[in-house]
C-alpha cells in the first residue's frame, strides 16, 4: 500500500485553495483533512482491537498486529475513496486494506464486533474533538481581545443605534461587553458539547451480540482508550451528541456574524467609528484605490449566513428510522466537517479582528455631537414628565427634535422654560449623564469572563 500523491498533497495543505482559506483556519483545517479522518478511523480500529484484547475477546498478539498496521502512511487514500463510492462509506474499504496488511492469524479479528457506523461515528467524534482544541484556543484569544476592548472603553461614550437609527448614548465598552458575553456563551456551549462527545460501539444493530457478555466492558474500554465519553447505550439513531455540537457551532457562528455586522456598519465611511487593523494593503479594492474595505467583518458575515443551513441539515438528518438509518446518517458527515471548518475560520477571524480593531473615540463623539443633542431627548423628557406627564413631555420633545436647533427650541418652549433652567437643561443634554448602568454592566460582564474557564488565569479543562 502506498499513498496517492495527488490526494496526499491536497490533504497536507489545508487552507491552500483559492477560496477555502477565506472560510477556514489552518490549525483547525489541518484536523479536518482526508488524512486527519483516516488517522482517526485507524485510531478507532486500534482502540477496538486493544479494548477487545483487554477483555479477553481476542488474542493479544492479534491486537498488537492490528495496532501495528494502524498508521495512515500505509494506506492509499485514492483507493479508499474509490472503495467508499462502491460501499457507501469509507470504513468498508479501510477494513479490507487493514485486513490485507496484518498477518493471517490476526485477520479474523480485524474490526471484530463493530459495524461501519461504529468506526465512522467514533472517528468523526475524534476529528471534532481534535479540531475543537485549536478552535477553542482561537476563541480564547478573541475573548481576551473583547474583554480588553470592554475594559479600555468602559466609559467611552458613543451613539447607540436601534432599528438602524440614532437612539441614545451608550458606551463602546458596553457594546464590546455584549460581544464578549456572546462569545463566552458560545464557548461554554462548545466546550460542554465537545467534552461530552461519546464513542460509538454497538455492533450490527446496537446489541454488541458479536462480543458476547463482554460487550459492555469492551465498549467502556474502547471509549477510554479514545479519550471519549462512554455512552449508556449505542446512539446509532439517537443523534443528540452531534446535535449539541452542531448547535454550539451554530451559536458561535451567530455570535461571530453579529460582531462582524457591527464592525462593518461602524466602519462605514459616513460613520468611521472603528476600522479593521492590519496595515497598508489590507482591504484594498481592485478598482477604487481610495477604499479600505472591511475584510474579516465581511467574511464573518458570510460564515454566519452559511452556518444555519449546515446546522439545519444535521437536525433534519437526525430523524432516523429504527436501529440504523438509511440516508440520514450519511447526510451528516460533510455538513459536520463543513460546520467545524466554518467555525474554526470564524474563531480565527474574530480573534484577529478584535485584537487589531482601530477604535476611534473622537469620531464617536463627533457623530454624537452632530445630532445637536437630539439623542438626549429621553433624558430631557424624564425631567419634564413629573410635572407635565409622560405624554405631554414626549410631545414637547418631539416638536423640539423637529426644529433646526434642538437646544434653542427647548429653551424657547414655555413649558420647558418654566420647569428647567439653562444649566439643568445642559446637564440633561450631556451624554455622560445619561449612560444609566452601562459601566456596571461592563463590570459584570468582565467579572463573568474572569470567573470562567476561558480566562487565562484559571485552569482550563480540555
Amino acid at each position: 500500500m502506498k499513498p496517492s500523491s495527488s490526494r496526499s498533497e491536497q490533504a497536507a495543505a489545508p487552507g491552500a485553495g483559492l477560496l477555502t482559506g477565506l472560510s477556514g483556519a489552518a490549525e483547525v483545517d489541518a484536523e479536518l483533512t482526508d488524512r486527519a479522518l483516516l488517522t482517526a478511523l485507524l485510531d478507532v480500529e486500534r482502540a477496538l482491537a486493544e479494548a477487545g484484547a483487554d477483555c479477553g475477546v481476542l488474542p493479544a498478539p492479534a491486537a498488537e498486529a492490528i495496532a501495528g498496521q494502524c498508521h495512515p502512511d500505509r494506506f492509499d487514500l485514492a483507493a479508499l475513496a474509490e472503495g467508499a463510492d462502491a460501499a457507501g462509506n469509507p470504513v468498508v474499504p479501510l477494513v479490507r486494506q487493514l485486513t490485507e496488511a496484518v498477518p493471517a492469524a490476526a485477520r479474523p479479528w480485524v474490526h471484530h464486533g463493530a459495524t461501519s457506523q461504529d468506526v465512522l461515528d467514533s472517528a468523526l467524534v475524534l476529528v471534532a474533538g481534535r479540531a475543537g482544541e485549536p478552535l477553542l484556543r482561537q476563541l480564547d484569544t478573541a475573548l481576551a481581545a473583547a474583554a480588553g476592548l470592554a475594559e479600555r472603553h468602559r466609559d467611552t461614550v458613543t451613539l447607540a443605534r436601534t432599528l438602524g437609527q440614532a437612539a441614545a448614548p451608550t458606551t463602546f465598552g458596553l457594546k464590546a461587553a455584549g460581544w464578549l458575553l456572546a462569545l463566552l456563551d458560545a464557548r461554554t456551549r462548545l466546550a460542554a458539547a465537545r467534552s461530552a462527545l461519546p464513542a460509538q460501539l454497538g455492533g450490527a444493530v446496537g446489541t454488541l451480540a458479536a462480543l458476547g457478555p463482554a460487550g459492555p466492558e469492551v465498549a467502556a474500554r474502547f471509549a477510554a482508550r479514545l479519550g471519549l465519553a462512554a455512552p449508556t447505550l449505542p446512539w446509532h439513531t439517537r443523534r443528540q451528541p452531534l446535535l449539541d455540537l452542531a448547535a454550539a457551532l451554530g451559536s458561535l457562528l451567530a455570535a461571530a456574524g453579529k460582531i462582524g455586522l457591527d464592525v462593518g456598519l461602524l466602519a462605514q465611511t459616513e460613520v468611521a467609528e472603528v476600522a479593521e487593523g492590519g496595515g497598508p494593503g489590507r482591504g484594498g479594492s481592485s478598482a477604487m484605490p481610495h477604499k479600505r474595505n472591511p475584510v474579516d467583518a465581511v467574511l464573518l458575515g458570510a460564515a454566519a449566513r452559511r452556518g444555519p443551513h449546515l446546522v439545519g441539515t444535521l437536525f433534519a438528518a437526525a430523524v432516523q428510522e429504527h436501529e440504523r438509518a438509511t440516508g440520514g446518517w450519511h447526510a451528516e458527515w460533510e455538513p459536520l466537517l463543513d460546520l467545524l471548518r466554518l467555525a474554526g475560520g470564524a474563531a480565527s477571524r474574530i480573534a484577529r479582528l478584535l485584537s487589531r480593531l482601530d477604535v476611534r473615540p473622537e469620531r464617536m463623539r463627533h457623530n454624537l455631537d452632530a445630532l445637536g443633542g437630539r439623542v438626549l431627548a429621553e433624558a430631557v423628557a424624564a425631567r419634564l414628565a413629573p410635572a407635565l406627564g409622560r405624554a405631554d413631555a414626549h410631545d414637547v420633545l418631539t416638536r423640539a427634535a423637529a426644529a433646526p436647533d434642538f437646544r434653542a427650541a427647548l429653551l424657547a418652549d414655555p413649558a420647558v422654560r418654566a420647569r428647567l433652567g439653562e444649566p439643568e437643561l445642559d446637564r440633561a443634554l450631556d451624554p455622560a449623564n445619561w449612560l444609566g448602568s452601562a459601566g456596571t454592566f461592563v463590570d459584570r460582564a468582565l467579572r463573568e469572563y474572569r470567573a470562567s474557564g476561558a480566562y487565562p488565569n484559571t485552569e482550563k479543562p480540555r
